[in-house]
């Protein structure tokens, strides 16, 4: 024990007088809140009311008195309770400006040793790390401080047909996918300043799993995975993005991407639609009911996007088009696009642009779009006419549409030095750089697109989903996510026309779905998500009954 009851200390005889140990001993408590299961002392001899704490000066003296009289649950004997108190000042004062004067006036109680901050066990470090895989030992870090990032991740989808589908057809589904990324900075690896925005990237990707939809029987569009286009190993993407670090005056005014591309990551970037299971939200998006527009698409091409101020942007790609795209029996491999026939390539050009305000005090995020594309490929309308492509237009809108209070940053004093902490309302006098408040994450936010092509040569000519997503709701669930959205599509009157000259008497006219969704991210790197989905009128016909789908989606990152 430090100090004693008759201890002939300088703090010990001080401490009799409580005016004069205020004088002395309030400076380290002004700085230092000493906390115990979020119960703070917060003055000289006096406690607060969550605070077991009994007053300094008489733990400084010794002069407690009682069997127990700290009666902390954490406390074991009066001798443990001081120590703890004394130890943990004399830590923080030993980092301090005043350390020295705290010293003089302490006398022998200058020589206490700091008390390091125990380490976590290796299994907390990984527990509460960013990769399932850990750090590798530091060589993880090692190769990210020299440009080279690498990453992966798995997921597996669980479906539960529970009611619905197609009849006399039972059992559960699993599919998976796993994916390694990585990444190249050429500044980073070089060292060369001039080098700064210029980056490599590339993707691999292993697809397997039963397909719920041998159950469900709903149209490609809308059938409840996303992960059964593309199976096996596929190459995904490869090639360079180079960003400006500033021109004319301008921070990342210009980007251009070039390589093996995937159209679809480059073009309707929309984060919180791909938090779902469905494949007309995660991936299709109506556009993909018409051309190959889906992960499993890649091509050669290059982008370009100018980025004038903040809040706006346009953006251009030019890609090659070709038949059988998204077939899994190229894996990504299809470099000279159509292998039976390479005369079938073309063109695929998309362009979008948009804006990206944020509104508000509360500086609330939102993206309004609008694009069109062009594919060129042969083909012929629903009454035979000959065409020598697609064509097609969309519209996004996404807005955070509230956002839960935001921890403020730390309040400078007026000598623009010192800041106030406002959770235990001390100052701290060491100089400090201004700060802006770091903005919560946790908030209601929407989503949604809608799609337009002409029906004369578009199974899907309209096609809309629109969905909410809340992070945070839940007390002390912070980075859980509960989500649902709402997905519709019509089927083209002019195929419904042709079908019915032919004799067919079921003909699709639309399908919809719903689906409800909560994550539950278990730590940084895993989550959990059961879901529901409930598709009406799968193959848009009413001559399959509508599926109710439960399930869960887990992933990690590793």
């Amino acid at each position: 024990m430090l100090f004693r009851k008759h201890a002939p200390s300088k703090l010990a005889d001080q401490a009799q007088s409580p005016g004069k140990a205020q004088g002395q001993l309030g400076p380290i408590l002004d700085r230092f809140a000493i906390e115990k299961d979020h119960s703070t002392l917060s003055s000289v001899g006096s406690v607060t009311k969550k605070s077991q704490f009994p007053p300094l000066t008489q733990i400084a003296t010794g002069s407690l008195v009682g069997p127990n009289p700290m009666k902390h649950p954490y406390s074991r004997s009066q001798t443990h309770a001081s120590a703890i108190v004394v130890v943990a000042a004399a830590t923080l004062m030993a980092v301090s400006p005043v350390r020295s004067a705290f010293y003089e006036q302490a006398g022998t109680a200058g020589s206490a040793a700091p008390v390091e901050k125990p380490s976590k066990s290796w299994l907390a470090e990984w527990w509460d790390g960013k990769y399932a895989s850990g750090n590798w030992f530091g060589v993880r870090d090692t190769l990210e401080d020299r440009g080279l990032t690498l990453g992966g991740r798995w997921i597996g989808v669980y479906y539960g047909v529970v009611d619905g589908g197609i009849p006399n057809i039972r059992g559960s589904y699993f599919d998976e996918e796993i994916k390694f990324t990585g990444e190249l900075n050429f500044a980073k690896l070089t060292g060369w300043e001039p080098l700064e925005g210029l980056k490599a990237f590339g993707e691999v990707r292993w697809r397997d799993g039963l397909n719920p939809n041998l159950r469900v029987g709903a149209s490609p569009n809308f059938q409840p995975s996303h992960f059964q286009s593309g199976k096996q190993w596929r190459l995904m993407t490869f090639g360079l993005t180079y960003t400006t670090p500033e021109l004319f005056g301008i921070k990342d005014f210009l980007t251009v991407t070039g390589g093996w591309l995937q159209p679809q990551k480059e073009f309707i970037e929309q984060p919180l639609s791909k938090l779902f299971v469905n494949n007309a939200f995660e991936s299709s998006k109506g556009i993909g009911a018409n051309i190959p527009f889906s992960s499993s698409f890649s091509t050669w091409g290059g982008t370009l996007k100018i980025k004038p101020v903040d809040w706006y942007y346009a953006k251009a790609g030019l890609f090659m088009a070709y038949p059988q795209a998204t077939s899994t029996d190229n894996h990504g491999l299809a470099f000279e696009g159509f292998g039976p026939d390479p005369s079938q390539n073309g063109v695929f050009a998309i362009g979008e642009t948009g804006f990206t305000p944020k509104l508000g005090a509360s500086k609330l995020p939102g993206k309004y779009a609008f694009g069109g594309f062009y594919y060129e490929q042969d083909n012929n309308s629903f009454f035979g006419t000959p065409y020598s492509g697609f064509y097609g237009f969309y519209w996004q809108i996404d807005q955070m549409l509230f956002r839960e209070p935001s921890e403020p940053a730390p309040r400078l004093q007026p000598d623009a030095k010192s800041v106030v902490d406002d959770k235990s309302g001390k100052t701290f006098k060491e100089p400090v750089p201004p700060s802006k408040p770091k903005l919560s994450d946790q908030g209601l936010s929407f989503f949604s697109l809608f799609t337009y092509a002409p029906k004369y040569n578009n199974i899907l000519p309209f096609y809309f989903h629109t969905g909410l997503v809340y992070k945070g709701l839940i007390p002390t669930r912070d980075n859980d996510q509960l989500m649902a959205a709402f997905g519709f599509g019509q089927y083209s009157f002019f195929n419904i026309e042709a079908l019915q000259e032919k004799g067919n008497v079921n003909q699709p006219n639309y399908t919809a779905v719903l689906e409800v969704d909560y994550r539950i991210q278990i730590n940084k790197w895993a989550f959990f998500q059961p879901y529901l989905q409930y598709i009406i009128q799968p193959n848009g016909t009413g001559a399959i009954e509508n599926a109710t789908i439960l399930g869960f989606e887990t992933g990690v990152i590793f």
